[in-house]
């Protein structure tokens, strides 16, 4: 499908949709807990779906009838190998968090992974290498050290060190390591995006979880321990805000994003502060006695090139690339080498898809140059990946003339109502 987009103004109110980081960890914690956990106010969407499917094949009974509260019987812990392969189609949140689970079957107990083309072209060793560490046995079948691959129970503890070049390869281990049968001890050689291991931090402080962290480096974690049943509402996921925050910026006479709140440790938060910083006009309110609570307002205002430290944040690299080609002078965005192992090589891509625009762009080994310039429409290639169908999507809210994006059935991953979302504060874009 193509995404057409117009030259727009926009102006209203959009409610921010759950957040797919928080909704597929309450779904795991939920598998692996004792008990019925209920999940209000979960997202749906194709990668949210496969962490439920997944879940399901090991052992969960999930109830999902009610799109705004779910319910999961947990396994206790007690995960079942399915005679079938699992296959988590899009979602790389699902398969690495999922792999520490399925660790935790029966000694000899096989369980396989697998995704589509793009999860079968991300790394996943260094996870797979601390699993077998601890006691579990990983192999990719195709010996390239992705998927499709195969794990087999049981997880015993143990020591690990580990490279954390994705945050979710130290989430799966903290996640699973506490219903080991001994102690575990990390030691973490390198952490990017150390935000999200918080944010599963946080989800192991209301669990009660006993464990000891030295500064995100080092984490000993007490087994024997296991989860209990939760009743949770999934907090705005700002992920997703973050392509209506830099469509804002740009092109709003004034739209207030509905139920964020920053007292949530999701790390793209940080967006609003690099918008701020490159002079958006933008004011937030966390209490009633200002307006809606957890709400942000944005005006469009005129923006200027900054630099900016993104690695906590690679998600938010597309849409901040498209944002800095509207601003004056030169952005640069480092320190996200990362960015080239999601979905795509977010890097490469950007800069092809920016050139095509005629932006003056510089592809850097972590990040992009970006100079400020007088974009023109054009034919882009969404590359199958949501954030870069999304992102670039915000370039034609503010040209001339018509940009289309194609494989843009990609948004369905994370945010599958993103275009009438947009279109309900003005936004000219539509699916065809």
């Amino acid at each position: 499908m193509k995404l057409i987009v117009r030259k727009s103004r926009l102006e209203g109110t959009v409610t921010i949709p759950a957040s797919k980081s928080h909704t597929i960890r309450a779904v795991a914690i939920a598998s692996l807990a004792e008990g019925e956990s209920t999940i209000r106010n979960p997202l749906e969407s194709n990668d949210t779906r496969a962490a439920v499917d997944c879940y399901g094949a090991l052992g969960a009974k999930i109830d999902t009838s009610d799109p705004k509260l779910w319910k999961v019987i947990g396994t206790g812990g007690e995960i079942c190998a399915p005679t079938e392969s699992i296959d988590v189609g899009n979602s790389g949140t699902t398969l690495r968090i999922a792999m520490g689970s399925a660790a935790l079957a029966e000694a000899g107990k096989v369980i396989t992974f697998t995704g589509d083309e793009q999860i079968q072209s991300r790394p996943i060793e260094p996870l797979m290498d601390s699993l077998t560490d601890l006691g579990a046995n990983c192999t990719s079948i195709n010996n390239n050290g992705k998927a499709p691959l195969e794990i087999t129970g049981r997880l015993s503890g143990g020591e690990t060190n580990i490279a954390c070049h994705t945050s979710q390869y130290l989430s799966s281990l903290l996640l699973c390591t506490p219903l080991a049968a001994k102690d575990t001890e990390i030691d973490v050689t390198l952490l990017n995006e150390p935000g999200y291991v918080q944010m599963t931090l946080d989800w192991l402080n209301r669990q009660g979880i006993e464990y000891e962290n030295q500064q995100l480096r080092k984490f000993k974690i007490k087994g024997g321990q296991s989860y209990k049943a939760f009743d949770v509402t999934v907090p705005a996921d700002f992920s997703s805000a973050t392509f209506f925050l830099c469509a804002a910026a740009m092109a709003a006479d004034e739209v207030t994003l509905l139920g964020l709140d920053f007292s949530d440790s999701q790390p793209d938060k940080a967006v609003v502060d690099y918008l701020k910083a490159m002079g958006a006009d933008i004011s937030i309110c966390r209490k009633a006695s200002c307006g809606e609570a957890n709400s942000v307002t944005v005006k469009a205002a005129p923006l200027k090139g900054i630099e900016i430290d993104m690695n906590q944040t690679p998600d938010a690299l597309p849409a901040m690339a498209v944002t800095a080609a509207f601003a004056q002078g030169r952005t640069r965005l480092v320190n996200v080498a990362q960015a080239r192992g999601k979905e795509t090589d977010r890097i490469r891509c950007m800069a092809e898809e920016l050139k095509k625009m005629a932006i003056d762009v510089e592809e850097l080994p972590e990040g992009l140059i970006i100079e400020g310039s007088k974009p023109k429409p054009g034919e882009l290639n969404g590359r199958s990946d949501h954030r870069i169908v999304m992102g670039l999507s915000l370039a034609g809210l503010n040209l001339d003339g018509q940009c289309s994006i194609d494989t843009a059935e990609a948004v369905s991953v994370t945010f599958p109502g993103y275009v009438e979302l947009m279109k309900s504060i003005g936004a000219n874009m539509e699916m065809n």
